[in-house]
């Protein structure tokens, strides 16, 4: 059952987040010295102006599809990691998340890879253009085809060094706030708090991790078109410092911070809302977690 509502909610995240991620992908990697977009909402009227609204849900079909995969494999190790360690406390909530971020890497960077080449192809190109990739899976076939698996595991040591830290600190964060707005299940408002603090879970976790990230996408995106531009992760900061300064690291913040409050919310409303209908001799949840288990593991949103 919770894997189910895992999953709902995740597609509910990607589907309110994914136009959030391509603006956020584009800002990241346009040419420093011939930008495209000036800014957030120049790129958001860019791309819709340029490429319709469904520019903006380019290279969805990736997260989809890894939705399933991702989402189980986050659930079953937090929750087997929590029942390890013992004790519900701050610090095995980071932990476990931080476990279920490293393992959930092997999934995670194929497809973010494959979403990223889908973003960036044809970018302020309405239509006549001749498209690269039919879909995200043919993307990974012809990456595969022409680089092997090390191609179609580019970016996996950066991916690996952001979700690590990245779900330890979202898992931290949420029992935290959790604990400190008082979410018992007869408590007031209870819904809003849940929404409160998963969305403010992922921006924190975000904030932490953001440069990484940066890096992440752009040695993703080398290679479109047969150029590499950088020939490591080492080579990729020192020229993106070089070019832009440290505040490169900052590229596309405004709209990853705006995609990952409702993102994460959305994504904890589903999920909480999925439970609550679908197991009615539940109470509620138990200390703001959707899927109580006996060891008292939570459920949290797995799109950060």
């Amino acid at each position: 059952m919770d894997f189910i509502a895992g999953c709902l909610g995740g597609a509910a995240g990607v589907l309110v987040g994914h136009p959030f991620d391509t603006v956020k992908v584009r800002l990241q990697v346009q040419n420093a010295d011939k930008p495209v977009y000036r800014g957030t909402f120049h790129c958001f009227q860019s791309i819709i102006r340029q490429e319709s609204v469904f520019g903006l849900y380019k290279g969805i079909g990736s997260p989809m599809m890894g939705l399933t995969f991702i989402n189980a494999i986050v659930f079953g190790v937090q929750g087997n990691t929590m029942r390890w360690l013992g004790e519900d406390t701050p610090r095995n909530q980071f932990l476990a998340g931080a476990a279920a971020g490293a393992i959930q890497t092997v999934v995670c960077c194929p497809m973010e890879l494959a979403k990223t080449r889908m973003q960036m192809q044809g970018t302020g190109v309405k239509t006549g253009y001749k498209k690269m990739y039919k879909n995200s899976f043919d993307c990974l076939l012809r990456i595969y085809k022409q680089e092997g698996l090390r191609g179609v595991n580019r970016g996996m040591v950066t991916t690996l060094v952001r979700e690590t830290p990245a779900f330890g600190v979202y898992f931290l964060s949420y029992d935290l706030l959790t604990r400190s707005l008082g979410c018992e299940p007869d408590a007031r408002f209870l819904i809003p708090k849940l929404l409160f603090a998963g969305g403010m879970a992922g921006v924190i976790s975000w904030v932490c991790n953001y440069p990484v990230d940066v890096i992440k996408s752009r040695l993703q995106a080398d290679g479109v078109g047969g150029v590499n531009q950088y020939s490591s992760i080492a080579d990729c900061i020192r020229q993106s410092v070089r070019k832009e300064g440290y505040m490169v690291f900052t590229r596309g913040l405004t709209s990853t911070l705006l995609r990952a409050f409702p993102v994460n919310a959305a994504t904890f409303a589903t999920v909480t809302l999925f439970l609550m209908y679908a197991q009615p001799e539940n109470r509620g949840p138990k200390d703001c977690e959707p899927a109580p288990t006996q060891t008292e593991e939570q459920t949290r949103p797995t799109n950060l």
